[in-house]
């Protein structure tokens, strides 16, 4: 990562001089992430399947600049990967930060879990960050530049949850493979962390919030007492962007108004 000359414990949050690629960048949790990383200061590439619009209108009104690529990133290979990582450099410039935030769900008792939503779980929300990072660091151990990977775990790294075994799996999955990238990557200046957050509002958790009985035993669980906003994740993205968490590898930041301590 590029930064700033310090003189205050704040600079060390700032990201000028940097770019984000965001994957899952059009709602939810990466709208928030990508936004927030602007605010930083970061360039923004913005990948997602939806329409990417309004979230580059929201990071360019915070003075930086914006890219955009559609793409659909289930069933990415490795030179897709590749190329992916030489657009983000054409477009603005040698990516410094990655946040692997794109994934989806499919829920179900796990006696009826069809093969092909496993392996589309697994595929999207395991395989695609892999080869994302795997393309990335190649591209930073090439320029001999310091980065930053941010992959986008959950509560479910930690617990089985019910009926979601193809996605517990794919976030136990990502816990491993942060700390596997972390291990390897941390002597060539790539850091790897997670975020792992609870339960927000989001569309993952709809079915959650429209059950009233269920919304009502589930926020009892929270110590907070709230679900968590997409805007939540903020503050611990930036920090794990930056040269504020630069001795910080290889960890699971949960940011879940307390569920896991419950």
């Amino acid at each position: 990562m590029n930064t700033p000359a310090h003189t205050t414990v704040m600079d060390l949050f700032r990201l000028d001089g940097n770019a984000a690629l965001v994957t899952g960048a059009s709602r939810g949790l990466g709208r928030a992430l990508a936004i927030a990383l602007a605010e930083a200061g970061a360039d923004i590439l913005a990948v997602d399947i939806g329409d990417l619009d309004q979230v580059a209108k929201e990071v360019r009104a915070r003075g930086v600049h914006c890219a955009t690529r559609t793409a659909d990133l289930s069933n990415l290979t490795p030179d897709t990967a590749a190329e992916l990582i030489s657009w983000a450099k054409a477009e603005l410039r040698p990516p410094t930060i990655l946040v692997n935030n794109a994934g989806i769900i499919r829920r179900g008792p796990a006696i009826e879990t069809p093969a092909a939503d496993w392996s589309a779980v697994l595929d999207l929300n395991l395989t695609t960050p892999f080869l994302l990072s795997q393309a990335f660091a190649q591209a930073a151990l090439d320029d001999n530049a310091a980065a930053s990977i941010i992959n986008i775990a959950s509560i479910n790294s930690f617990q089985g949850g019910m009926e979601v075994p193809s996605y517990a799996a794919s976030k136990h999955g990502i816990l491993g493979l942060t700390r596997a990238l972390a291990n390897e990557w941390a002597p060539q200046r790539i850091r790897v962390n997670a975020i792992a957050p609870g339960y927000m509002e989001t569309e993952f958790t709809a079915a959650h919030r429209e059950d009233p009985a269920r919304a009502e035993n589930m926020l009892r669980r929270i110590p907070a007492g709230t679900w968590g906003r997409p805007e939540d994740l903020a503050g611990a993205a930036v920090f794990l962007a930056s040269a504020a968490s630069a001795y910080v590898t290889g960890t699971a930041l949960s940011v879940d108004g307390g569920w896991l301590s419950r």
